[in-house]
Parts: structure tokens; C-alpha cells; sequence
């Protein structure tokens, strides 16, 4: 989440007619995150979350991700709901951009998450997995192994300002990875971006997943993928096998990995962690001006990738036999 778009108190006020959530009581912007502008509403019927579309998501794409959203909290998954305007629509615009209002959800997301937050995440995604295979609709994952290759081509000119032999490193990577990247793997609805900041929890209990955004048909373990890169580390960028078993023994307490998806899990990490360094170079070296949003640095994602290089089996990420 972040703030791109400023928007007037004419320009919300106008927005908010529309719908029937009560008198605004209070906004503000939040500045966490990179992708879209968010602002937390306060208002006489409750807390709401009013998110204006930027970047990378497609307008196209809307319908995918809000009606994945109800699917997923009709089949019990805790998550945020896109609230109807008077017309019965989800979807609006508000100071030019596609725009929805969402139901907030109680809950703190952690910042420095235990092993126990981990297994409760690795239990969490695996319900997320199963709850999404009966949905409809499909959409293909946009920043997987085709989209690497242009991304870098984005940021390759400038790689090496950021940190020395990064472009090298960035190239000999992306060959390896379309020679070995694993195919037919179990497939359906994966988040693609669950972070620490998409996991709201009550103690240790998951109490939501946020942000579906990035939401798309892939491989559930590259998903798993993505998960032990944003968990597992530690700031040192060392490997935390406890944090690792966790989330891995949670997710299977829910659904058992496929012996393919098992022998494939490094190459996936490896992987994830290319998108995450590529869509964070990208996003370093090209900040809008005025945005107030602090990008991510990418070479927290170049020190995973160096870590992955050297695994040879996924016990290694702590997957018990």
C-alpha cells in the first residue's frame, strides 16, 4: 500500500455520495508499500479501506481480483470485502483512477513474525490454495519467468549504480532460470504477494489476508516460494530453518506437497526471489516524483538469491520427509 494520488476533500466527498457507508468522519493516506494509493476511511458506519489502482494493475484485471476476493470469504477465508456503491457496483473512479472501497480488518500485521506466525501463515496459504479451485475465472501470472527478462531490460543500464556486478549476476541468474524452470506443476488461485504486511493476526491466530492484487493462476509451491523468501529471513539475510519448518509443516497440515513440487521448491525460490529484486530495481530507480512512498530495496532480494544459489533440496528450507 502507499499514496500516489492525492485526493481532494471535494473530490472524496463527491466519490463517497455514491455509496452508502455513512459521513466521513476522518482519512488519511498509508503510506506503506508500493503499489497502489491507499487511505484508511473512518466514517459514522464503520473503518474502510479506499484504494485508487496504479502501475501494474490493469484495469481489465478488476473483476478478477474483487470477485476472487468474495469467492474466497464465501468459502470462509478471512479477507477483505469490496463494498457495493448504490448502483450495486463494486468499482468506481475517484481523481482519475479505478477505485474501490474495501471492509477494513481488525487485526495487526508483524513486523518481525516468530516461527509460530509462520506456521500459522503456511497453514493460512494452503486454505487460500483450496478455497480458490472451484473459483471461475483465471488470470495469468504477469510477473512469472516470460516478464523477467523485459524487466530487467528496464533497469539493466543502471543495475550496476545500485550495487557493483549486479548486472552480471542479474543475467547469469535469469539464463539459469529459463533453462531449469519447472513445468506441470499443481496449478490454481495463488496471492503472489503475501508479505508480512498482507497477514493481519490476533495473537498468533491469522485473523486476514490482504491485498489480492497480484492474485493469479500458478503453481501453489511457487507460491510456498514466495512465502519462505518474505518470512524466513532474517535482516542478516541468513536462512531461519526453525521459521522454514514452520511455515512448511503448517502448510501441510493443510495440504500435502506433491513429490514433484518438493524437488522443485529451490528453483522456485530462486525465482521468487528474481521477481521480487526485479520489481523492487525497477521501482528503486524510478520513483515518481512527489510519491510518498519509500521504495523497497532490492538487494535484500539479491542476498536471498545468493543464499538459494547453494541449495540443493528442500529440506534444506526445513521440509521434513
Amino acid at each position: 500500500m502507499a499514496v500516489y494520488t492525492e485526493v481532494s476533500d471535494e473530490e472524496l466527498s463527491a466519490f463517497l455520495d455514491t455509496y452508502d457507508i455513512g459521513t466521513v468522519l476522518s482519512y488519511k493516506g498509508i503510506a506503506e508499500g508500493v503499489e497502489n494509493t491507499n487511505y484508511f476511511l473512518h466514517t459514522t458506519k464503520g473503518s474502510y479501506i479506499l484504494t485508487l489502482y496504479e502501475k501494474r494493475v490493469r484495469e481489465d484485471d478488476l473483476p478478477f481480483f474483487l470477485g476472487l476476493m468474495q469467492h474466497l470469504a464465501l468459502k470462509g477465508l478471512n479477507c477483505p470485502l469490496p463494498v457495493n456503491n448504490r448502483r450495486g457496483e463494486p468499482l468506481g473512479r475517484v481523481a482519475g483512477r479505478p477505485a474501490v472501497i474495501i471492509t477494513f480488518l481488525e487485526g495487526i500485521a508483524v513486523r518481525r513474525p516468530t516461527a509460530q506466525h509462520c506456521g500459522a501463515l503456511g497453514a493460512a496459504l494452503a486454505k487460500l490454495h483450496l478455497a480458490g479451485r472451484d473459483f471461475s475465472m483465471q488470470r495469468p501470472n504477469a510477473l512469472s519467468l516470460e516478464a523477467w527478462a523485459p524487466l530487467f531490460a528496464q533497469a539493466e543500464a543502471q543495475a550496476d549504480t545500485v550495487s557493483t556486478g549486479l548486472a552480471e549476476r542479474t543475467r547469469r541468474e535469469l539464463a539459469l532460470l529459463e533453462e531449469s524452470w519447472p513445468r506441470g506443476l499443481p496449478t490454481g488461485i495463488i496471492h503472489a504477494d503475501l508479505f508480512t504486511d498482507n497477514v493481519f493476526f490476533i495473537g498468533s491466530e491469522v485473523s486476514g489476508l490482504i491485498d489480492f492484487y497480484f492474485a493469479c493462476t500458478d503453481a501453489f509451491a511457487y507460491d510456498v516460494a514466495i512465502c519462505l523468501n518474505a518470512w524466513c529471513f532474517e535482516i542478516d539475510a541468513s536462512f531461519n530453518l526453525t521459521k522454514g519448518r514452520a511455515m512448511l509443516a503448517g502448510y501441510q497440515s493443510v495440504r500435502r506437497l506433491e513429490p514433484q513440487e518438493v524437488e522443485a521448491l529451490p528453483v522456485l525460490c530462486r525465482g521468487s526471489a528474481m521477481r521480487f529484486m526485479l520489481t523492487r530495481l525497477v521501482d528503486w530507480l524510478n520513483v515518481p516524483p512527489g510519491a510518498l512512498v519509500k521504495p523497497k530495496d532490492p538487494l535484500e532480494y539479491d542476498r536471498k538469491l545468493n543464499f538459494h544459489r547453494h541449495v540443493k533440496h528442500a529440506r534444506e528450507y526445513g521440509l521434513d520427509a
